[in-house]
Formats: structure tokens, C-alpha cells, sequence
């Protein structure tokens, strides 16, 4: 019983010193305050346009020290800006200060560069934030000055948010994946009205093949043809000839279940000609699209390679893809302090609504960076369908009538805490979601001879790959390799392999071995 109480003794008194602070933790300013006086600590707040932006300086207190004015943002704007704060400064004796910019799409990053690099500390307002210290002192009435005025009471309270600055590589990083991901949303759209164009022309056609834009002759005979009755009057020959011509492989029961199509379709639209014109113009913007989509994945991969985050390649269900949207949306491992500051950045809990007597759970948090939270559910689903661990676990929680949205954001709290473990520590992952573990290089190096990635570039992305790696599974990444090796060697050639040329080295490294190439990297390259 002693021991008992003196165990609840020790966590209540550890309890006790925490500090309890009402400001967001980003946000604090008091502690510099304090060091200066409130009348020595200066803030100025920045209104964001378009073309220009206005700014004002007060001190902690709220006087006003330079009244508001309009910065044009040029290079020369900015620098007489920068002049005439640095006036102030002096004039009133600051001796600590912050710039507190309101986010405003991409507008707001000129200004922010701008003070940055004269030194000074830059905060981050949201407009929701701004929105909530206007409206109470000058409600229905929305100027700038009023704005500027509700930045400073926010930056004061503890919302103007400092923004961890990322290097390049993950800056790239997340301009290449969300730009990806741009591509694949409009990739999908034009596959619906590519889809409802070809309903117009040529009726129940996409029924004819198990997918669309996987099958080598669908939009080939679409082209050639464009309605029913053309398809009937060239016949399985005619079919055969285009395609031939063509280059496409294809199988001639596919013939025959188009010839059987085109005799029971149901007539087609009165404007089909026009119609079959324009799904042709979609069609080559979406392969066009595609192109781009793996070219940009090509290069994502580049990047991935060059951080800790490739090690979740070991995950089955995780590939390169997925993992380089968590990378780019993540940023660097070191701005968490653990995985469930992950899950609440992404804003993966429960609102609350309570007030006295009442208390109910809402549905998911609005404010969160969606980005993160839709990587991260994506993530999710992917493991669900290729995961065994995973797949095990919601099978049970599907009996236990768990909905299926909470099935999804348990996957990915329990996703999160994995990668954390792995990324942060960069150490073999143990968990039983890796058992049986992918090995991280074949797969990387699948996927680079399916983006055709040239092979000195192949060679240069599974170094950076194995620096990434603890030592502990060089061994474990060099059997599925050391096998392929085994197979080129033992399988007679039938055309160029190159990956056989750069296999030796990469097996004796990871056995810490050297190995005599037979052909140098130019040799490679070419």
C-alpha cells in the first residue's frame, strides 16, 4: 500500500510542474516581452494584396509608432520599407521585435522574404485568426487598417505562428508531388468525359474490355472507327489491318467481342462525328498527362531517395508514390516531437461539443492541413488492401461494425507511429505490418526500370538509397538482388540487360565487398 502511494505521489508532483500556456505553442511571445518591457517589443503587422501590401509598427501595448502605409512589392518598395522600419527602431528604442504577415494564398511570400532576409523573425497569421480579433472591435466593417489592427491582437494573443523553414530538397519535394497529384485529379476528369463522349458515340463500347485504358486496341479501334456501324463494315479483317499497321499487339477473341458489340449497339447520338472529334482531342491530352505524370515520378523518386522517408518502402502496400506524398507533405522528421503530433497536424481526431451537461463527439476536425490528412488516408487504404497486418485488423474491426471511415483513421494513427519509429530512427523496422518485410532496393529499382530511369541515374538513386539504410539490413536488401544477379548470369542474354551492369556493384556494397566493374559509369551512362 506505501509503495502504491508513493508511485501516485511521484506523477502527481510531475504533473504539477507542468506549465499549463493558453497561447498556441508557435506563437508565445510573452518570455521575450518580458525581457525587453512591453514598451521596447515591436510588431508590425502586414496586410497582404496582390500588387502592394500595407504595413504598420506598434509596440506590444498597441501604440502606434509608424502609421499605416502601402508597400509596393518591388525591390526598391521593400528596401525603403526596411529604411524607414529601421528608422523606427532606433527613434523609439526597440529592442526586440516580430513581422507578423497574414497568409494569403501565395501572395504573402514576398513580403515574408523580404523581412527575412533583413533579419528580422517572421510570424504566420491565418485569416481565420484575423477574422476572429476584427470582427468584436469593428464588426461589419472590413478595412485594411482595421485588418492590420486585428493582426497585431492576434500576433499579441498568441497567433502569429512561427514556420519551420524548409531546405530544398523537401521544398521540391512537395512542389513536385502536389503538382503530381494536380496531374492524376485532372487525369481522372478527363477519363469521365472521355468516357461520356464515347457513350454518345459509340454506345456500350467501354463495356467490351475489363479496362479501358489498359487495353491496347480500345482507343485504337475508337480512333479508327468512331460509331458501330464503321466497326461492322470493316469486320474482323479491316480491325486486324489497323492494327497491324499500328504495331499493337492483340488477341483475336478481342476482335470478335468488338464485331459482336457493334452488331447489338443501340443507335448512336445525331452529333456523334462532332462528339467522336473532340473525345479524340481528350484522349490525346490524357496521354499526354500520363507522360507527364510519369516523368514527374521519375524525378520524385530522385528525391525520395535522397531522405530517411524511403525506408517505409519496407512496408507492404507502401510504394514510392505514397511514400514520397508523406515525405513531401511531411517535411523533415525533426519538426515532431512524436507520431501524435503527425496525426494532429493532419487534424485525425474528433471535434468536441461540450458546455455544461452536454457532451457529444463531433466528426473529424475542419482545421488541419488536408493535404497531410489525404496522404495519410491514402496511405491507410492502400494498407488496408495489401497490408496483411492491416487487412487483418479491419477484416476484425468490420465485424465489430466499426464504420469504415474509423477503420481507415485507425490504420493511419497506427501507420503514423510506425513511420515516426522508422524515420526518426532510421532503424530496421520490427513491427509485424513488415512481416514479411519488402525489401526496400528491389522494389525502388522495379520501379525506376518501369519509369525507364537511365541507368547511371539508377545507379546514382540506390546509393543514395542504401546511405539512407542502417547497416543492420544490408544483408537482408542483398539476397533479392544477389538472386537477380544469379539469374543474368545463369539465363541466356536475349537483347541489352543493363541492370546486370550495375548489379555487382551494388550487391558488393551492401556485402562490403569490392568488385572489379567490367565497364566504367560512362559506359553505363551511354
Amino acid at each position: 500500500m506505501s509503495t502504491t502511494t508513493r508511485s501516485r505521489g511521484r506523477r502527481s508532483r510531475s504533473k504539477s510542474r507542468q506549465r499549463v500556456v493558453l497561447q498556441k505553442p508557435n506563437g508565445v511571445l510573452h518570455p521575450r516581452v518580458q525581457r525587453v518591457e512591453p514598451e521596447h517589443f515591436g510588431i508590425v503587422s502586414v496586410d497582404v494584396a496582390k500588387s502592394r501590401s500595407k504595413w504598420m509598427l506598434c509596440d506590444f501595448y498597441g501604440n502606434v509608432i509608424i502609421e499605416p502605409v502601402h508597400v509596393k512589392h518591388t525591390k526598391s518598395g521593400f528596401e525603403n520599407c526596411i529604411r524607414d522600419l529601421h528608422q523606427g527602431i532606433l527613434e523609439h528604442d526597440l529592442k526586440d521585435l516580430v513581422v507578423s504577415v497574414e497568409r494569403t494564398g501565395n501572395y504573402h511570400e514576398a513580403p515574408k522574404r523580404a523581412f527575412r532576409e533583413a533579419g528580422f523573425e517572421i510570424r504566420i497569421v491565418h485569416p481565420f485568426a484575423t477574422k476572429q480579433f476584427r470582427q468584436p472591435a469593428n464588426p461589419g466593417d472590413k478595412t485594411d487598417d482595421n485588418d492590420l489592427a486585428a493582426i497585431h491582437r492576434a500576433t499579441v494573443n498568441g497567433f502569429g505562428l512561427t514556420e519551420p523553414v524548409l531546405d530544398e530538397l523537401y521544398r521540391q519535394l512537395r512542389i513536385l508531388v502536389r503538382h503530381r497529384r494536380y496531374l492524376v485529379h485532372r487525369c481522372t476528369a478527363l477519363s469521365c468525359q472521355i468516357r461520356e463522349r464515347l457513350m454518345l458515340t459509340m454506345p456500350g463500347y467501354a463495356q467490351c474490355f475489363k479496362s479501358l485504358w489498359e487495353s491496347n486496341i480500345a482507343i485504337a479501334v475508337m480512333r479508327a472507327t468512331g460509331s458501330a456501324e464503321a466497326v461492322k463494315q470493316l469486320g474482323v479483317d479491316g480491325i486486324n489491318k489497323i492494327l497491324v499497321e499500328q504495331r499493337i499487339a492483340f488477341k483475336n477473341k478481342s476482335l470478335h467481342k468488338i464485331l459482336a458489340w457493334s452488331e447489338s449497339a443501340t443507335p448512336s447520338d445525331p452529333d456523334a462525328s462532332v462528339h467522336h472529334r473532340i473525345c479524340c482531342h481528350l484522349v490525346d491530352d490524357r496521354v499526354r498527362k500520363v507522360h507527364e505524370i510519369r516523368a514527374l515520378e521519375a524525378e520524385i523518386c530522385t528525391l525520395l531517395v535522397k531522405t530517411p522517408y524511403v525506408l517505409l518502402l519496407a512496408i507492404p502496400g507502401i510504394n514510392v508514390v505514397s511514400a514520397s506524398d508523406f515525405a513531401g507533405e511531411m517535411g523533415p522528421i525533426t519538426h515532431y516531437a512524436n507520431a501524435n503530433h503527425i496525426t494532429g497536424r493532419a487534424g485525425l481526431f474528433s471535434g468536441r461539443y461540450q458546455s455544461e451537461d452536454v457532451d457529444k463527439r463531433l466528426g473529424l476536425v475542419r482545421c488541419a492541413n488536408k493535404r497531410l490528412r489525404n496522404a495519410l488516408m491514402q496511405i491507410a487504404d492502400n494498407l488496408v488492401h495489401c497490408n496483411n497486418y492491416f487487412a487483418g485488423h479491419a477484416a476484425l474491426w468490420k465485424q465489430q461494425k466499426v464504420d469504415e471511415r474509423l477503420i481507415r483513421i485507425r490504420v493511419a494513427k497506427r501507420f503514423t507511429r510506425v513511420a515516426y519509429s522508422a524515420v526518426s530512427g532510421r532503424q530496421r523496422l520490427h513491427h509485424r505490418c513488415c512481416q514479411p518485410r519488402d525489401a526496400i532496393l528491389e522494389k525502388l529499382n522495379c520501379f525506376q526500370l518501369e519509369h525507364q530511369v537511365p541507368m547511371d541515374q539508377l545507379l546514382v538513386n540506390t546509393n543514395a538509397a542504401i546511405d539512407q539504410m542502417p547497416t543492420t539490413v544490408y544483408r537482408e536488401e542483398s539476397v533479392p538482388l544477389a538472386e537477380k544477379l544469379e539469374r543474368f548470369k545463369s539465363q541466356p542474354r536475349r537483347g541489352p540487360q543493363p541492370i546486370g551492369q550495375i548489379l555487382p556493384q551494388v550487391v558488393a556494397r551492401l556485402l562490403g565487398e569490392q568488385v572489379q566493374s567490367d565497364v566504367s559509369e560512362d559506359q553505363v551512362s551511354n
